[in-house]
């Protein structure tokens, strides 16, 4: 369950730079880590804090001042900030396209120092527990939910992105007697907008810096109900050297902030994390402006799932139990990769109903994740809880549904949903190819001899590629099923749930509608805010136009 205990290495950069994973804190009761994130949640909880736009280093309010409250205690106001205008959000691209070319033209060994020291600030507990709590807070994560995103994977892929420009820039083209051959990486021409999900600090925190460490500026729209632990990003690249104006930090109203990016001359990339419809809509946006680029805008997105478990008999029922709950469960489902359909042989449904209805019943405690037995707590805002209770609705409804266990939804102090299982008799149905993005998780039976009719189901049913994982013992079947399913999946599990990647170990992403799968975490991301510059230096006179052919 947990990484390697070591430390980290030196984190100044060389050729030779090379990193391991940071390891997780276990917040046990009366530990360091424990004792500093409670002081850090009653700080917070005891202010409001007050969050503004930042553009070149300097703050801008406007008047139109929004509220982050805490998901399970809607009542309670976490932050102010404001939502930047047209007019603001014009103004921090204008001065990103402007500062482009001078941090462009820093050595990306200075650049990378900086985010190496930026992820020595949040691996130390005076910003680590800044970081945890306020993802606590404003996202409504457990305490190891929150360390294993807003710390362990920001301080990975701060790490990591330098390991891979390490090992790329290795590369050299080859030279000859005539002329020397150079290869180099340049940020993208104009700046990069980078628009971010509420479910993972450590994804907001990503969007915007990994092209700000190749040479570009960035115009950074945090989610609304991840602000403070996003600002508290931002800090921390601050207080790591980043210079003012190479991230502008502008929260801002969805429609104001893509139009008004999707129309600049100077647009060079979209990097998002959020819903298939809202990236649609930006790649429609960017279509219809296509004549008036500078250059063709690189659009980099991860979208949803609808994130299979596919349990063939042969499997091990404890372990299917325990991976449909924390896939299920964990966050409230509220991970892209989260299981939401499961396949199971009719062999193994008794006992997997009666192993799940247990666990469901007694064990998971729900509740706000200030008590750390917490397994999980409240959606994230009143829209989720709408959409979420709309499904479960549906599914009482739906003659070809029943509820096994859960449906029960209390928004009168958090935006509570109890963890749901529903069983349909229709592979086909709504639960089993919408993205719910709730604590749901709809089950399909199936007879034992129809394995193979059930793998081409999980295949054809979704438009979603990006999760999914096969529960099987038997390891030729185990084979034939995965490579059945190679495009079923980004990330695809063998034997494990559906969750849980980690940065270098498991790069994630997915295609079809679930993004153009550029595999965040792994060598090739970055590179996608690169526009590569190769150079011929020719040190012998060119003396004739002929050719040898030709004399």
């Amino acid at each position: 369950m947990y990484r390697l205990c070591v430390r980290r290495c030196a984190s100044t950069f060389s050729l030779r730079y090379t990193t391991i994973n940071e390891p997780i804190l276990e917040y046990r009761r009366n530990s360091n880590e424990i004792q500093q994130v409670q002081k850090i949640l009653e700080e917070y909880q005891l202010k409001v804090t007050r969050i503004p736009c930042i553009i070149d280093g300097k703050e801008f309010w406007t008047n139109d001042i929004q509220k982050q409250v805490l998901p399970f205690d809607h009542q309670h106001v976490l932050a102010e900030y404001c939502y930047a205008d047209k007019s603001i959000i014009q103004k921090a691209i204008d001065r990103a396209a402007k500062n482009q070319a001078t941090w462009n033209a820093i050595p990306i060994e200075q650049r990378a120092n900086i985010f190496l020291k930026a992820a020595d600030l949040a691996a130390d507990l005076k910003w680590r527990s800044r970081l945890v709590a306020s993802t606590m807070l404003g996202q409504g994560k457990t305490v190891f939910q929150a360390e294993i995103d807003a710390a362990c994977e920001l301080i990975d892929f701060w790490r990591f992105n330098v390991q891979h420009m390490a090992a790329a820039m290795a590369y050299q083209p080859t030279s000859t007697q005539d002329s020397d051959n150079s290869y180099g990486y340049r940020g993208l021409e104009g700046f990069v907008a980078a628009i971010s999900p509420f479910n993972f600090t450590a994804i907001g925190g990503h969007l915007a810096s990994a092209p700000a460490f190749m040479g570009n500026t960035v115009v950074w729209k945090p989610s609304d109900a991840a602000v403070l632990s996003n600002y508290i990003v931002y800090k921390i690249l601050e207080e790591a050297g980043l210079p003012p104006g190479i991230i502008q930090f502008v929260p801002s109203r969805g429609e104001d902030f893509g139009r008004t990016i999707t129309q600049s001359h100077d647009l060079a990339a979209i990097t998002f994390t959020g819903s298939t419809k809202t990236f649609k809509t930006l790649w429609k946006w960017v279509a219809e402006n296509i004549d008036h680029y500078r250059t063709f805008p690189r659009l980099v997105g991860e979208c949803g799932g609808k994130n299979f478990h596919l349990i063939h008999p042969s499997a091990d029922i404890t372990t299917i139990v325990n991976g449909t709950i924390r896939s299920a469960f964990e966050y409230s489902g509220q991970k892209c990769s989260a299981c939401s359909r499961v396949y199971l042989p009719r062999s193994l449904s008794n006992e997997f109903y009666s192993q799940m209805k247990t666990i469901m019943e007694k064990q998971l405690r729900i509740d706000t994740p200030l008590k750390f037995d917490t397994f999980t707590s409240a959606v994230i805002d009143r829209n989720s809880f709408n959409r979420i209770r709309m499904y479960i609705d549906y599914a009482r409804k739906s003659s070809s549904t029943k509820i096994i266990f859960g449906g029960e939804c209390n928004d009168s102090v958090g935006f509570y949903i109890q963890p749901t299982l529903i069983e349909t008799a229709d592979p086909n149905h709504k639960l089993m190819q919408e993205e719910i993005f709730g604590p749901v998780v709809t089950v399909y039976v199936y007879d034992d001899k129809k394995y193979d009719e059930t793998v081409n189901l999980v295949n054809q049913t979704s438009n979603y590629a990006l999760t999914g994982s096969i529960f099987c013992q038997d390891k030729t079947i185990l084979e034939k099923t995965r490579d059945r399913l190679v495009n079923a999946a980004g990330n695809l599990y063998l034997n494990d749930k559906s969750t849980g990647s980690v940065v270098n170990q498991q790069p994630f992403g997915g295609a079809r509608l679930s993004g153009t799968n550029d595999k965040a975490g792994g060598p090739h991301y970055i590179f996608r805010f690169s526009s590569p510059l190769a150079i011929k230096n020719m040190k012998v006179p060119l003396t004739t136009f002929k050719h040898v052919s030709m004399e």
